[in-house]
């Protein structure tokens, strides 16, 4: 209270009211109260948004009407004010008050109008929703969260609906590990080499929202068997500029940086992004098991230890010019580049047959990626509802990794030393058509696109040569690799929008064609198949602030490169690993089922049911000849999962907020390992748990408890589950503008212990990794820019979200 009159009278000095007045604003404040209700039956409405502006529109004070609709502001100064109302299925309303007159005040009955048609987001928080719920798709508002200040995206990735993170912070969406991720709709270089480092590297701060788009509508390419990630870093803008500049360091890590931008002069707009990080792991343990059985039993241990260090960083910019009101071109262009530097020791012992030997393996990998487009919008005069867009895309990657192994205490160990360097580029491009229309609550969608993608491999051992002291090239165990895919697509979506509900359906058609050249070994593959992928989506919203949703639809998993490449990894030469040429696509079926609903406490549950044949999961076997143990994939799997997803939030006062996302999913995963049938029924887990208290000084404390249970690794096993915790801290030291952050993850355990257990018919192996858990980072988080008018963007762009 004693803030809310502090704010007033500073108002009314900068007014430059007269010291009389003054004295009696002092003296005498007010009450300004009010019912609200319904236009159409006239019930007064509980858990309405009601904010209170001053004539400077500044928000001086935020509340709900209660369970019969009434509210009542106290403590209010003689001026004039603008009262706000803003409610979840109603079309917001700005009511002048003049208090001026010196008495209290009572605005009567206000009346709310349904938004009808427009009806469609439901939203977790009432002045700026963090939460909201479409047709297709859920979205996660990252600017309303007090937590983004202080982490990065891959952190705040943990509270987004259907999302998880496994022990190895591996992303799973809806438990599963097949899913696209984009940058603001569109496909990227550094989502498909490191989407792990690059995100950990992003501050949340400079992102907008996260969507999760889990049935994905037909103008979709179908690729992802989950659904997808949008991640959307810029925001429409105004005439004028605006932007973020976020500064950051964390130990153990290292220091980062992000930035985002948006300038608009006339027709012509400019966005940009750039965030970097230096990213160093301290020395952890790990130790590996594994027992055999058969004619000659063995027992095999590993320990040892291993370090890295990493850099990595992007920048990205989008151009829009508007050359009339029917043509528009954009552009976008934007670059990305990693490294990292890691040096591993092993020291190995085998009972059974007697075998031992010590590794020091040093290992560097390096790589970049660019991405650029340009799209073409035409609109028509007779009816600006229909749009045709015109879209070309090119993208290409690279990267290079290296190991080099020196062995030392031999003992039975004939293997030479050795190096192993794989080399990997991939390029796309993409051409593409469009075709929207609207026509009274119906919409159109139509579309035909070409991809034509060419990805390279060139991997080389070279084996080292005692007797000329040099290494050399073994041409037995390297190989060329090049693989050419080309996709052709026609779609058509048909989306319907009546008073509270909504629903939107359509069919993709995919021919591929992929073409597989291993030269080394003059040997090829050749697979060609079409597939209909029908998707349908529905919302339904209720007066009472809650609805349904309902999605069916089927998508595809193509191999990628890494897994189609038969570059066998040594190094670990007990345990070795490669990709398998003939892995063929897979097809999933996913039914999903949610309801929401928004009063004091807001709820997003959902139920979905996925099912396949023929998954490409990782099978090891051992040979009992040369001790051993071959990975690689295999389209051996039938799996089926049904699951659930529930994200509440709860505003236990207007300073104390309290949130919960949980995730969970049964499989049921079956299918032949080295002529063996095994089942791997399962049950993972993930919930994370925040709480946050706001102080009128503007500090702001957050505390957060997460639990993540074990994930099936396979067929053949699993990982561990871990908890967590942490304690963070932000401060506006310019409010809406400047915001010190700083926070505590995992204080209390300084490692975790991340084991995966695999299970063959004739063995049991044991991976044992120590990371260092706890960690502390600091952040300044800078806003800045002014805006007048809306920046306009093509409608219509290329969205590669097929792999």
């Amino acid at each position: 209270m004693k803030l809310n009159r502090l704010i007033t009278y500073l108002f009314l000095i900068v007014a430059g009211l007269s010291p009389a007045l003054k004295t009696s604003a002092q003296a005498r404040l007010y009450k300004l109260s009010g019912i609200v209700a319904d236009s159409t039956d006239k019930k007064t409405l509980d858990y309405i948004t009601v904010v209170l502006k001053n004539d400077k529109n500044v928000t001086i004070k935020v509340m709900l009407t209660k369970n019969n609709g009434t509210f009542a502001f106290t403590g209010v100064a003689p001026l004039k004010y603008t009262i706000g109302l803003s409610a979840v299925g109603y079309r917001p309303k700005s009511v002048v008050v003049d208090m001026t007159n010196n008495q209290d005040s009572s605005m009567g009955t206000i009346l709310l109008n349904s938004q009808g048609k427009q009806l469609k987001d439901v939203s977790i928080t009432a002045d700026k929703p963090i939460v909201k719920q479409e047709i297709d798709r859920i979205s996660y508002d990252l600017q309303a969260d007090p937590e983004s200040k202080v982490s990065s995206v891959l952190e705040m990735l943990r509270k987004v609906p259907f999302v998880s993170l496994d022990a190895n912070d591996n992303i799973l969406l809806n438990g599963n590990n097949s899913y696209k991720i984009l940058i603001n709709g569109k496909p990227s270089g550094m989502m498909e080499r490191d989407p792990i480092n690059i995100l950990r590297s992003m501050p949340a701060s400079t992102i907008q929202r996260i969507e999760v788009i889990t049935t994905p509508p037909a103008k979709y390419d179908a690729e992802g068997l989950a659904g997808i990630i949008n991640i959307i870093t810029n925001k429409k803008i105004d005439n004028g500029y605006n932007g973020t500049v976020n500064v950051n360091d964390r130990y153990p890590g290292g220091p980062g940086f992000g930035s985002s931008f948006t300038v608009k002069d006339g027709k012509l707009g400019i966005s940009g992004f750039g965030n970097g990080s230096i990213y160093s792991s301290p020395s952890t343990s790990t130790l590996i098991t594994r027992t055999t059985t058969g004619a000659t039993p063995t027992s095999l241990i590993q320990q040892g230890s291993s370090s890295s260090n990493g850099r990595s960083g992007s920048v990205g910019t989008e151009i829009s010019y508007e050359i009339d009101s029917l043509n528009l071109i954009s552009g976008q262009f934007s670059i990305n580049g990693s490294k990292s530097d890691g040096n591993s020791y092993q020291s190995s012992q085998q009972t059974g047959i007697v075998q031992g030997y010590d590794i020091n393996n040093a290992s560097n990998s390096h790589g970049s990626g660019l991405d650029a487009s340009v799209n073409y919008q035409l609109g028509f005069k007779g009816d600006k509802s229909k749009l045709l867009t015109f879209s070309y895309r090119y993208y290409g990657y690279g990267n290079t990794g290296d190991n080099d192994l020196v062995t030392t205490n031999r003992v039975n160990y004939p293997t030479p030393d050795y190096n192993q360097n794989n080399h990997t580029t991939s390029s796309e491009q993409t051409v593409q058509v469009d075709y929207v229309k609207s026509f009274k609550q119906w919409s159109i969608e139509a579309g035909v696109k070409g991809i034509f993608r060419d990805n390279q491999s060139n991997f080389e051992y070279d084996s080292f040569n005692a007797a000329t002291n040099q290494f050399v090239l073994d041409t037995a165990f390297s190989n060329k690799f090049a693989n050419t895919q080309n996709i052709y697509a026609v779609y058509n979506t048909w989306q319907y929008k009546g008073k509270g509900w909504g629903i939107k359906a359509g069919l993709r058609a995919e021919q591929t064609y992929t073409d597989a050249d291993f030269i080394s070994t003059a040997s090829n593959v050749h697979q060609s198949y079409l597939n209909i992928f029908p998707s349908v989506a529905a919302n339904l919203d209720f007066k009472d602030n809650s609805g349904i949703n309902f999605g069916f639809s089927q998508r595809v998993k193509r191999p990628s490169i890494d897994r189609l490449n038969p570059f066998v990894d040594r190094s670990n030469p007990d345990f070795i690993s490669s990709g398998n040429p003939n892995l063929q696509r897979v097809v999933i079926n996913a039914v999903q089922f949610g309801y929401h609903f928004t009063h004091k406490a807001s709820v997003n549950i959902g139920v979905t049911y996925n099912f396949a044949t023929g998954l490409d999961l990782p099978v090891a076997v051992f040979n009992p000849i040369t001790n051993v143990t071959s990975t690689t994939y295999q389209n051996s799997g039938n799996v089926a999962g049904v699951g659930g997803n529930v994200n509440i939030n709860y505003p236990i006062t207007k300073q104390w907020n309290f949130s919960l996302n949980g995730n969970s999913m049964y499989f049921w995963l079956s299918g032949p390992v080295n002529g063996v049938v095994q089942n791997n029924d399962f049950v993972t887990l993930s919930i994370n748990l925040t709480t946050g208290y706001s102080f009128n000084n503007g500090w702001r404390v957050n505390a957060g408890f997460g639990l993540t249970g074990r994930n099936p690794t396979g067929l053949q096993g699993s990982s561990n589950g871990f908890a967590s915790s942490s304690l963070s801290v932000n401060k506006q030291i310019i409010k809406n503008k400047l915001v010190f952050s700083a926070a505590a993850r995992n204080p209390f355990k300084q490692y975790r212990t991340n084991t995966t257990i695999t299970n063959g018919s004739d063995f049991a192996q044991t991976n044992v990794n120590q990371v260092y858990f706890r960690s502390f980072s600091a952040s300044l988080n800078y806003n800045f820019g002014k805006l007048k008018d809306g920046i306009k963007k093509n409608k219509r762009g290329i969205n590669n979200d097929d792999k």
